[in-house]
């Protein structure tokens, strides 16, 4: 059997503050075959990008492998120089990080770069290297490739981007190719079409991938093998085509569980149902309570209606005749690829972007078309962003960022906003040694439960979420979907609930809107829009949904047994 990767019980440690390195990956064993993808899978800050930046000799510096061996092609890399790594990489591996905008040049145009690299790996003049890069972002499906070789990185898609890196991973024709979550803050349909891409591309070329995702969904449909690590350990390694057996390994076994694909009906009970409950059943079905949450008619917390918005120098609205009805108590999810103008609506609703025509009300009270620069519907309606660490002030504790929405909007003593700040961050779940610490020092999911309490700390009746689990993996997504829809049955909250993940949006929402380029073109409860779809749009959404092959062992396997 020939060997494109192995790692044969790898430790890996972090040194600190001149303190002897600590191990945070431990006797790690693994292959990756001649040919083939094999997933590496696991929470955030199990090991996988670690271990992904030892195979291409870019560890930290203060990173040191502390045992073991890792071997290209049957040959040892351990104490390559830093001359010896840049030979290998582009010519023999090649490396897709995660971030496209934080692993390229801000002022360096895309064919700048790309032509430099092939320059350097093909041993080609320039204006060979210029016909090479725009054939090869033809190949990874980047359209009028002339005029985005001229473009700077922030004037492209993230979806373009990340076609971008892995023409660049691809450019010296190397044998390996390592992929840091590529797809990890993309739509569904975006998903497919890169990691499609990589398939052809090993098929094409021969490629071996090591795939690192935080998506067992999407591992299980393109790779061959998988290999699971949790806290720097590989506790369970299996051959995808023998998902029927079962993964053996209890935290692998939690993590199919978690799959949102595999348990559409997870939050299918409790007091959003309970309170539509017919006194004539007594053991209602899915079936039944979803139709009589159909049948309630409430009072709208959010109404747009006709509402057009065009960026200055645009050529076409970002939004076109939108209209919209969010009914109070209800999680209405919006959803829609990358650029569909969900962000823009959501920044709308909030007060935060103006809009051109049209009307838009929230618990009744009318916006204006030019807002303040500050929200003036806080206290009626909160917005909660994908990336809380942008969107929360790196030089506050988290109680500071908690308090400070009740500095701005009511008048209480230093006492009781320290009252208010700690029942809410209570009430997400904070741990109390937590609120002191800044965003930076907490990890992506506990981020995101500080956005949440800044957000219900002024008891707004509605919450737009606008991707809050994108990033995230399958854990730490469920716990805060667990949280959102305590808090929502609890408060009685309204939910715009904004997704690519129709998985997610399937097991929570009770209505759908579908966006396609700033027009609505569906709205439906969401057994129906599932089950029936009436736009070719929508059908095309949910047809890309990954975990087809998890869902073909589903009820022949122990994937989610006890």
């Amino acid at each position: 059997m020939t060997y494109s990767l192995e790692f044969d019980q790898v430790s890996i440690g972090y040194r600190r503050r001149g303190k002897a390195a600590a191990a945070v990956v431990s006797d790690a064993s693994f292959s990756l075959k001649q040919g083939q993808t094999l997933a590496l899978v696991g929470q955030s800050g199990s090991g996988k990008s670690t271990l992904a930046a030892a195979a291409v000799g870019l560890l930290a510096r203060n990173g040191e492998i502390l045992g073991g061996d890792i071997r290209l092609a049957g040959h040892s890399v351990r104490g390559k120089t830093e001359r010896q790594w840049r030979e290998l990489r582009g010519s023999e591996l090649g490396y897709i990080p995660q971030d496209p905008l934080s692993s390229l040049d801000p002022v360096q145009r895309i064919g700048a770069r790309l032509v430099s690299d092939l320059r350097l790996h093909r041993k080609m003049p320039e204006n060979q290297a210029r016909d090479a890069a725009e054939e090869l972002l033809d190949r990874v499906g980047i359209r009028d490739p002339a005029t985005k070789l001229r473009s700077y990185p922030h004037e492209l898609s993230g979806g373009q981007l990340q076609r971008i890196l892995i023409a660049l991973a691809i450019s010296g024709n190397p044998k390996l190719l390592i992929a840091d979550e590529p797809t990890s803050a993309l739509d569904v349909t975006v998903q497919g079409t890169i990691l499609r891409l990589l398939d052809d591309l090993k098929e094409e070329h021969g490629l071996s991938v090591l795939l690192i995702t935080h998506d067992l969904a999407l591992a299980a449909d393109h790779s061959n093998d998988i290999a699971v690590i949790n806290q720097g350990e590989i506790v369970d390694q299996f051959q995808v085509d023998q998902l029927h057996a079962g993964p053996r390994h209890e935290y692998t076994r939690q993590l199919f569980r978690d799959v949102p694909v595999l348990s559409p009906d997870r939050y299918a009970t409790g007091p959003r149902y309970e309170q539509a409950l017919p006194t004539s059943l007594e053991s209602p079905t899915r079936e039944d309570l979803d139709a009589e949450l159909k049948s309630l008619t409430r009072e709208p917390a959010v109404e747009i209606s006709g509402v057009h918005k065009i960026y200055p120098g645009a050529s076409t609205p970002v939004l076109e005749d939108v209209n919209l009805s969010v009914r109070a108590g209800e999680i209405h999810a919006l959803v829609g690829e990358s650029g569909s103008g969900k962000t823009t609506l959501a920044r709308i609703l909030a007060g935060l972007s103006s809009f051109d025509s049209g009307s838009v009300r929230v618990s009744g009270q009318r916006l204006q078309h030019r807002p303040p620069p500050t929200n003036p519907q806080a206290q009626r309606l909160q917005l909660i962003y994908q990336n809380a660490l942008a969107a929360l002030n790196p030089r506050m504790s988290v109680q500071e960022l908690v308090e400070e929405p009740l500095s701005i909007h009511h008048r209480l003593s230093r006492a009781e906003r320290s009252r208010r700040a700690r029942k809410v961050l209570t009430q997400v779940a904070l741990a109390p040694e937590l609120w002191k610490r800044r965003p930076e020092a907490l990890s992506g999911g506990q981020r995101q439960r500080a956005a949440i309490a800044r957000a219900l700390v002024n008891l707004p009746g509605v919450l737009v979420l606008d991707e809050p689990t994108s990033a995230l993996d399958v854990s730490i997504q469920r716990q805060i979907v667990d949280l959102l829809m305590e808090l929502q049955r609890a408060e009685g909250l309204t939910f715009l609930f904004i997704s690519h993940d129709l998985s997610l949006v399937r097991q929570i929402a009770d209505r759908v809107t579908v966006l396609d380029q700033g027009r609505i073109v569906e709205t439906a409860p969401t057994a129906d829009l599932f089950e029936a779809p009436q736009h070719p749009y929508t059908r095309r959404l949910i047809d890309a949904l990954p975990g087809e092959r998890i869902r073909s062992h589903t009820e022949e396997s122990r994937l989610v047994r006890d």
